[in-house]
């Protein structure tokens, strides 16, 4: 049997709403689709404002430059996808990495404090694996010392901490639609946010500094630009699934929650291995699932390849981004992060889709029981 480590989940809407925007045969960008699905978004997570983005990535970036980043400090983990440091580095900011705890892998609010300096200006937290980090702990730093707060909810639509939604705390926060997030729309992002400033802002900086105050390809009217900016659009056929796939978002989750909750069940019985912390009040949409192996690195990859060998894809998310090639060499960052670097050689996340079938999981967790002799 052949285990992917994800497959994207799709209904009939999809193919639908996708196929209605090609038969148009126009508006294959800026789409009123694509305003439905900022809307959709914006509504869920309780914002008045939510602006789509041509990838996760884009929007942080946006976000960073909107915000005046450039050559501030800006506190992140390094447990994260390169990204999160990246456009830091792209607007002129500057990234100071901050250790994670270990229940959430999130940024630990007591070491965050201790990198605050003078030259800091945000924090940008991440929410892995669709976990809520302690956001709300962070918030009250934030706060403190007069801070912006961004949340990188790539992984996390949906999730709720004490009821609040992921992507309600920051000032600016982004969710990405790549292949293994909850919902995906192949490539994708969006931007949340309760600013009327940011937004008008955010606007302008994802089409070029275009001033559009009407449809561009519709009006023969000029259009200035008043500041720099990229093309950073989201195409129409993308929003088009962006709905199909939120359309689908309970289910979605409540799909993923099932196989969580049967690899806990399952995987609880070897000693060897630590399974996500369910913590209370917090719900956690499992973007991933993702176990340590608590021996180390060494046992860890020995898992990794046997896996592999009996068809099973799994993967390492994260490996520090401060300890990359670019961080270490490039950049010569000396960080010190005793936890990130203890876990990341731990963590190894295994197979979830929402039509992963009883009989492919039992094939992964029969598997893994076989490789520890359980």
């Amino acid at each position: 049997m052949n285990i992917p480590f994800y497959k994207n989940y799709f209904t009939h809407k999809d193919i639908e709403y996708t196929s209605r925007v090609i038969k148009r045969g126009m508006y294959w960008a800026n789409g009123p689709e694509i305003a439905d699905f900022e809307k959709m978004v914006a509504r869920l997570i309780g914002q008045p404002y939510a602006l789509a983005f041509n990838s996760g990535t884009s929007a942080l970036f946006a976000i960073l430059d909107v915000l005046g980043i450039k050559g501030s400090e800006v506190i992140v983990p390094s447990f994260s996808f390169i990204a999160t440091a990246n456009a830091v580095v792209h607007v002129g900011g500057i990234p100071v990495f901050a250790d994670i705890e270990e229940n959430t892998f999130g940024l630990d609010p007591h070491d965050v404090e201790k990198k605050i300096t003078k030259k800091t200006k945000a924090i940008i937290a991440v929410h892995f694996a669709g976990h809520p980090c302690q956001i709300e702990k962070l918030a009250q730093i934030a706060k403190k010392y007069g801070l912006l707060l961004i949340e990188d909810a790539a992984e996390a639509i949906g999730s709720k901490i004490n009821n609040h939604l992921v992507g309600s705390f920051g000032i600016a926060n982004m969710f990405s639609f790549t292949p293994t997030k909850v919902i995906s729309t192949g490539e994708g992002g969006m931007v949340v946010t309760g600013s009327k400033k940011i937004y008008e802002s955010l606007k302008l900086f994802r089409s070029h500094g275009r001033l559009e105050t009407e449809d561009y390809f519709s009006s023969i009217k000029y259009m200035d630009y008043i500041t720099l900016g990229y093309n950073f659009r989201m195409p129409t056929l993308i929003a088009a699934q962006g709905i199909a796939q939120m359309e689908s978002l309970n289910d979605v989750i409540k799909m993923r929650k099932n196989l969580a909750v049967r690899y806990t069940r399952e995987l609880n019985a070897i000693d060897e291995l630590t399974t996500p912390a369910l913590l209370p009040k917090v719900l956690d949409v499992f973007q991933m699932y993702t176990i340590c192996v608590k021996e180390g690195r060494k046992k860890r990859d020995a898992l990794q390849l046997y896996l592999n060998k009996q068809g099973i894809v799994s993967k390492v998310y994260f490996e520090p981004i401060h300890k990359t090639y670019f961080y270490r060499v490039k950049r010569k960052d000396r960080s010190k992060l005793p936890v990130t670097e203890r876990e990341s050689g731990k963590v190894l996340s295994l197979p979830l889709y929402p039509s992963m079938s009883t009989d492919e999981q039992d094939y992964v967790i029969n598997k893994i029981k076989l490789f520890f002799k359980l």
